[in-house]
Formats: structure tokens, C-alpha cells, sequence
């Protein structure tokens, strides 16, 4: 057992750092990246000086602490604090600490960046970022939903031209203009689902799930974790998911809530196998080398998925923006590594909300 602290320290323009105002836009940015990792997070204590800068405590159940000092000379100095009992992992692994540090420079940097042209300030957010980390406007008007599950902050934006967009963790996941990124994940057209078994991982928002039922496959199980992502996008987005996410269990399909990597290694216990398998999950991380979380969790879905293959089965998913080449070559060399050995053919399409292009693969066994 064990008190675990894990300091962040960091160099800012002192032109950013002299004001209160800036010093409240610094702590701002700060809250936001740890809210990433600690969604529970709630402020406890706050102080503003003159001469001594910016002091705040947060808390995220009241158990682990996290104090923010920011110095009017250009430092800033964040302080994570918790007890880890016998046994117990880390609530911050090494790999998630540095991504959260990476996450914070980045943010803290753009302080110092280059403006942005006619940046319009209000209630709704209207920026999030590309594939490749560029930024986007977009024209969202409304608020119409958030909220935050276990598992991640979900939010549903209107958009003036693109309908409305769910947006998970600030990333931007799928809107009522997306058809497109649907039939491409699909292969609409090209794939023949008729009487054929299948699995889909993630997929909480429905549009797959909707789209192969048109299809008249034998049945399809889907495995979504966040049961709150399926309430929202049930109320919110039926114009992609219809009424699919309704009912939980029908002839034709069943909705498990739960761990997909868990159920998977339930069916290969069981020998369950299936024509087809669906990757609706993480996108491909931007990253230099093939290390982490992120990336241990795609070769465990790599693994189980083909494990639940028939012979003549495929995997389906979607890759990243086509502009992020050194982690989409990253991806292939972790497909060219499986054993069996797999093939792969690409399509892309250009998604309408997320103005840009994407790349999809098609696996299947060599």
C-alpha cells in the first residue's frame, strides 16, 4: 500500500499568466483535459492572488486530490494525489499519465498559437478537431443533450447543415448526415448479408445495427458498453438508428450492455462463430509507435475477433482520417502481424461531419 503522486509541471508565456482573466483561461483548460480521465471531477477550493497567482483543489469521490497552481510568472504545476491499497492498479497508468500530460501541453500551448481568425465565442461549443488534430468550425447552434456515464462525457450538438452530432469526450462521432460513413463501414452493395450471422462491437449509436437489418441477415448481436450513449442517441439521432435501440432483443437481433472483449471470450468458449465482425470501437490512435492502452486494446480485439470467424468470415472496420498515414501504416503492420495470417483491401468516403476523408478496411483470413 501506498500514497501515489504524480506531479505535471509546465512553462507558459508569462504574457498568458499575468492577468486573473488568464489565468482563470489557464485553469479552465487544465479542468477540461483532467475531466478526460477523471470524470467525476469536482472543484473544492479556489483562490485567486495577486501576487501569488492561481490556487485551486479538486476531487474527484472525495478520493483522489488534485491541486493546480498557476504562478503569474509563466509556471504551472498540477499535483495528483491518491492512496493505492495492496493489489490495486493505478487509477493513472504511465500510459494514460502520458497521454494526459501530452493532451495538456497541447491544449496550454495554443495559448501561445497562432490566433484563430474571427473565433466566435458563446454557450456552444462550435470547435473540435480533425483526424489529424487540425481544427474545425462547425455551424451547432443548440446544446441539445449532455451528460456523463461511467464511461465517458456524451453530448448531442445541432448542427445547422449537418443535423445533430453526437459527440463523445469532444470527439465527434457520427451525425444525421453521416449515411455515408454507415454503407461505407458496411460495404454497402458490395457485402451480402442475407441469412448471415453477425457481430457487432461497439456501435452504440445504432446506425449499423439499423443499416444491416435492411439487409435481412440471419441475426446480429451487438455489444455496447454505454448504456447512456444508447438513451441519448435513441431520443436524439432516430433518423440514423430508427427504433432498433428500443428494444433489446428481437428475432432478428440482440443488444448485450457489457464489456465486448468479456462476451467475446464468452462465444469463443462457447465455439459461437460469425460471418461477419463489426469494429465500431476506437478509432486508431495518433501515435509514433504501437505502445499503450490504446493500442494493447485493438490487438485484443484483433485477437478475439478472428478467433470468432468463420473460415470464410471478414472483419469490418473503420480506420481514421486518410491524412493520418503514419498511424494507418501503424495499423496495418499490427494486421500483418496476426497469426493466422490476414489480407485486406481499404475503401474511402468522405464524411460530410467529419469534413473529411476517412479510410475503412476489409479483413479476412490469407
Amino acid at each position: 500500500m501506498a500514497a501515489q503522486t504524480i506531479l505535471f509541471d509546465f512553462t507558459l508565456d508569462a504574457g498568458k499568466t499575468a492577468t486573473s482573466i488568464q489565468r482563470q483561461e489557464v485553469a479552465r483548460i487544465v479542468r477540461n483535459e483532467l475531466e478526460h480521465v477523471f470524470t467525476q471531477l469536482e472543484l473544492a477550493y479556489s483562490m485567486e492572488s495577486m501576487d501569488n497567482g492561481y490556487f485551486s483543489v479538486l476531487h474527484e469521490n472525495k478520493e483522489t486530490i488534485i491541486t493546480c497552481r498557476i504562478f503569474q510568472q509563466g509556471l504551472l504545476t498540477i499535483n495528483v494525489e491518491y492512496y493505492l491499497a495492496a493489489g490495486k492498479e493505478p487509477i493513472l497508468s504511465f500510459d494514460t499519465g502520458k497521454r494526459l500530460e501530452k493532451a495538456l501541453a497541447k491544449s496550454l500551448q495554443a495559448l501561445s498559437g497562432q490566433k484563430i481568425p474571427t473565433l466566435k465565442r458563446g454557450d456552444v461549443a462550435r470547435y473540435y478537431p480533425s483526424a489529424d488534430e487540425r481544427i474545425i468550425e462547425y455551424d451547432i447552434d443548440t446544446l441539445v443533450y449532455e451528460a456523463r456515464s461511467p464511461f465517458q462525457k456524451i453530448q448531442i450538438m445541432h448542427s445547422k447543415t449537418l443535423g445533430n452530432m453526437l459527440i463523445l469526450d469532444e470527439l465527434q462521432n457520427i451525425a444525421e448526415s453521416d449515411l455515408i460513413y454507415t454503407e461505407t463501414l458496411m460495404g454497402r452493395g458490395v457485402e451480402n448479408y442475407e441469412g448471415k450471422e453477425i457481430c457487432i462491437l461497439g456501435g452504440g449509436d445504432g446506425a449499423l445495427l439499423y443499416e444491416l437489418l435492411k439487409e435481412n441477415p440471419k441475426h446480429v448481436i451487438m455489444l455496447e458498453i454505454d448504456e447512456l450513449v444508447m438513451q441519448a442517441c435513441n431520443k436524439y439521432l432516430n433518423t440514423i438508428c430508427g427504433d432498433v435501440l428500443e428494444k433489446r432483443k428481437t428475432e432478428q437481433y440482440e443488444i448485450i450492455v457489457g464489456d465486448c472483449v468479456d462476451y467475446m471470450k464468452k462465444f469463443i468458449a462457447e465455439g459461437r462463430k460469425f460471418d461477419y465482425v463489426f469494429g465500431d470501437l476506437t478509432d486508431i490512435p495518433i501515435s509514433d509507435t504501437p505502445i499503450g492502452e490504446c493500442w494493447d486494446f485493438i490487438r485484443t480485439i484483433f485477437e478475439h475477433s478472428f478467433q470468432l470467424l468463420k473460415p470464410d468470415g471478414k472483419y469490418l472496420t473503420h480506420g481514421n482520417g486518410t491524412s493520418c498515414l503514419e498511424s494507418l501504416q501503424l495499423f496495418e503492420d499490427q494486421l500483418r502481424l496476426l497469426k493466422p495470417k490476414v489480407k485486406f483491401t481499404t475503401t474511402k468516403a468522405f464524411v460530410p461531419s467529419f469534413m473529411e476523408e476517412w479510410l475503412f478496411y476489409q479483413v479476412t483470413f490469407a
